[in-house]
């Protein structure tokens, strides 16, 4: 298929990569980033431009990918008719193209995507279109450069993507505050990555309820105790340990019920 690709950023580095890798032509870049879409389109292979007034009208799928909150801004300057227009966003409806294009979907990557992501890390996409025929066609065209393609409606696509905030982003936080918990006590926090991977390598093999371990799901409260004496002076910390602590223990109090 021949592509247009909206956006300079990580979405559209990585997208561009993996489908000019499958075979299709990506013929332009449009970003408002001189620099960033000039260096992106020079590595795919396509032209490139800095105004949606100059786009290509010659491609047969154009991928919106910027941020969530630009979308319809950039919608809004693209009239395609019956074109296939989609975006790449989770928490945001397909139905915001729908005034721009008559076949109109959703790409989302379920994946946390940076430029330097390695080429080999699987990406999962979920996809929906606004007409049968639409979709089917977009499950031909990603599955050709995506790892496992399903489809999700806008409900289900955006209780993924509640989900994935839950596992990323919210574990990244942990992870930046016990790093930060062990700078500040001249720990090596480096110490801690076999125990992460570990904790990812057994949801590989068993449901996570199963593998749960610590003072909590014990009901070992001296240790506890002991924990919340190290955390007074980390207030952050404390008040995540308490929380994590009392939810452990009602459910598994439950699951045992």
């Amino acid at each position: 298929m021949k592509v247009v690709i909206i956006g300079s950023g990580n979405v559209a580095t990585i997208f561009g990569k993996k489908i000019l890798s499958a075979g299709h032509k990506i013929i332009q870049i449009v970003g408002r980033n001189l620099e960033k879409t000039q260096e992106l389109a020079a590595y795919l292979n396509a032209d490139y431009s800095t105004s949606l007034a100059e786009m290509s009208e010659l491609a047969d799928i154009y991928i919106i990918a910027v941020s969530d909150a630009a979308i319809s801004s950039v919608a809004q300057e693209v009239r395609l008719q019956n074109k296939l227009l989609v975006h790449t966003a989770g928490a945001v409806s397909k139905d915001v193209l729908g005034a721009f294009s008559e076949n109109y979907g959703i790409l989302y990557p379920l994946q946390t995507l940076k430029g330097d992501i390695s080429s080999g890390t699987p990406i999962p996409l979920l996809v929906d279109a606004n007409k049968t025929e639409t979709l089917q066609k977009l499950i031909e065209f990603s599955s050709t450069w995506a790892d496992n393609v399903l489809v999700a409606d806008d409900e289900a696509r955006l209780k993924f993507h509640v989900a994935a905030v839950f596992v990323n982003n919210f574990t990244n936080h942990l992870f930046t505050l016990v790093q930060d918990f062990c700078t500040s006590n001249n720990l090596d926090f480096g110490v801690l990555q076999p125990i992460i991977e570990e904790t990812v390598s057994r949801m590989r093999r068993y449901p996570s309820s199963e593998v749960q371990t610590g003072p909590a799901i014990r009901k070992d409260f001296s240790t506890i105790e002991r924990h919340e004496e190290v955390l007074k002076t980390y207030p952050n910390l404390l008040h995540i340990y308490k929380t994590f602590t009392a939810d452990i223990i009602d459910y598994y109090e439950k699951f045992k019920n």
